[in-house]
């Protein structure tokens, strides 16, 4: 099987995220055969939910589509590093493969600050891809927060 990259389907997630007035972030998750599960984009303002990043939408509606609690077989595809509370729930859900696009020196959770998937405690470790897209991502979050500034 050939790879295919989703984060075109993640970078529009974050497009119309930025659209809504939320930090544009958008993930996509596909099962191992490349058929999409979900796909959203950051909703924290929106639904009034701290909780609500893109990463954390797409796990809970593939779960609850699929009926499971764990998508060993499914991959994510993420705008931005994900932070530590989705990279927490990302090794609960048993996620394949994780793919993003910019770092986030400042939140993120995988390769900078807290490192969740570098811990004992951590279950389960997803392969990890980085640097899909980055530019046009980063480009994005600057252009976001530039203009709340």
């Amino acid at each position: 099987m050939t790879f295919r990259t989703f984060m075109d389907v993640a970078l529009t997630e974050a497009r119309a995220a930025a659209t809504r007035g939320e930090v544009p972030v958008g993930a996509v998750i596909v099962n191992a055969d490349g058929v999409i599960l979900a796909q959203a984009g950051n909703r924290t303002r929106e639904l009034n939910d701290p909780s609500a990043h893109a990463e954390m939408l797409v796990i809970r509606e593939a779960c609850a589509k699929l009926g499971v609690e764990r998508l060993e077989n499914a991959d994510l595809y993420v705008t931005l590093e994900p932070c530590a509370m989705c990279a927490a729930v990302i090794s609960a859900a048993r996620v394949r493969r994780l793919y993003y696009a910019a770092s986030d020196p400042k939140s993120g959770g995988v390769e900078q600050g807290a490192r969740v998937f570098t811990h004992t405690q951590t279950h389960h470790k997803p392969e990890v891809y980085d640097g899909i897209c980055a530019a046009e991502a980063e480009a994005m979050l600057k252009e976001f927060f530039d203009t709340l500034r």
